[in-house]
């Protein structure tokens, strides 16, 4: 009999959440065409690209964003409807505790959420190479990089310094490499300007002046043309911010670590990414607990009322997130803990909401 109910549970469960997610998608890929459809006559995409490469790609990435919101809305639905319904009481009567009641729900949202993990981590990385490469081409405008004075550390002790950088010829003009041990200045590079080769992923530098110290004396050495490598390359002067999308975690991880040598300012921001990818797949669990404690009793208005109720706590989690990577980015708070708590405030919520329910 608990076999039974676990499985009837778990296949609403699955099957409310599939045609959920299928007709919110489905919505959402009209809008989004008619948002981009002029951009896509404008820039003759080819209608093979924007089905395959666009769109099948961008199914996965957003379903799985929103996966929290598609189970949450889900389990109140088909529960409210149990409870309408006196199955619910019905279970309950056949000797079945409310926890008991709960476990295949957590069985379901394990699940879900285990999935979700590997995709967000490995999977959608992939799918959303194709789709960024296509908006790329067909939907953004091309990359400028007005960044002046652009300094960089790319490795401990060597510095690369370029005045301005043009993205599409890909020169940086007035670039220089500083070499230090201990402190010290060892060697630095100067030149009018450097283009980057890609067959040779090094720079080609123009017109330099290498001034080299050893102790109290130096050599200089000069010269129309060199080549040099320094561990930043061109797609790293080209990056936008949504780029890191297409990194697997493996890359991610990578990334920030150079990212930290050389500087930049846009720390928390990776920081934020990468603790997103670990804490919205666990938010199902919680908002699936927190689904079935709101609906599982028989009240006036019944489902209606919960779906209001279960939007309105949506929005919410929405907005905590919102505000709370905005202090992260604007008033220093700790990327962990902006990512982790409105999983926490909601996990404090779901217990007392589960004590409600048992009482």
């Amino acid at each position: 009999m608990i076999k039974k109910l676990e499985w009837y549970i778990i296949k609403k469960f699955l099957g409310t959440c599939l045609l959920a997610m299928i007709f919110i998608m489905a919505i959402a890929i009209i809008f989004d065409l008619q948002e981009k459809y002029d951009d896509f006559i404008a820039k003759k995409a080819p209608i093979k690209a924007i089905i395959f490469d666009y769109y099948l790609n961008f199914i996965p990435y957003y379903a799985n964003l929103f996966t929290s919101m598609f189970v949450f809305i889900s389990v109140i639905f088909f529960t409210s409807k149990m409870a309408s319904n006196s199955e619910i009481i019905a279970i309950h009567a056949g000797g079945i505790s409310f926890r008991r009641f709960l476990v295949p729900y957590a069985i379901t949202a394990s699940f879900i959420a285990i999935v979700s993990w590997i995709l967000v981590l490995y999977i959608i990385p992939e799918a959303n190479e194709k789709r960024i490469n296509f908006e790329d081409r067909y939907v953004k405008n091309k990359y400028q990089n007005w960044e002046k004075n652009i300094h960089r550390q790319v490795r401990p002790g060597l510095f690369v310094y370029m005045e301005s950088y043009n993205v599409e010829a890909e020169n940086a003009f007035r670039f220089s490499i500083e070499k230090y041990e201990d402190g010290k200045l060892k060697s630095k590079l100067t030149s009018d300007y450097a283009r980057w080769d890609s067959t040779k992923c090094a720079w080609t530098v123009y017109n330099y002046f290498i001034r080299e110290l050893h102790g109290k004396t130096e050599t200089h050495t000069s010269g129309a043309r060199i080549d040099t490598a320094c561990y930043l390359e061109a797609k790293d002067l080209k990056m936008r911010d949504y780029y890191v999308e297409k990194m697997n975690i493996v890359e991610l991880n990578e990334f920030i670590e150079n990212q930290k040598l050389q500087g930049t300012d846009n720390i928390e921001k990776l920081m934020i990414e990468k603790y997103q990818r670990w804490a919205l797949p666990f938010s199902t669990f919680i908002l699936t607990l927190m689904g079935v404690c709101l609906s599982n009793k028989k009240k006036r208005g019944g489902t209606v009322i919960n779906i209001v109720v279960g939007v309105a706590l949506c929005f919410t989690y929405i907005l905590l997130m919102q505000v709370s990577t905005t202090f992260t980015l604007n008033l220093g708070f700790s990327p962990l803990a902006a990512v982790w708590m409105p999983n926490v405030l909601y996990a404090i919520l779901c217990f007392f909401l589960y004590r409600k329910a048992t009482i």
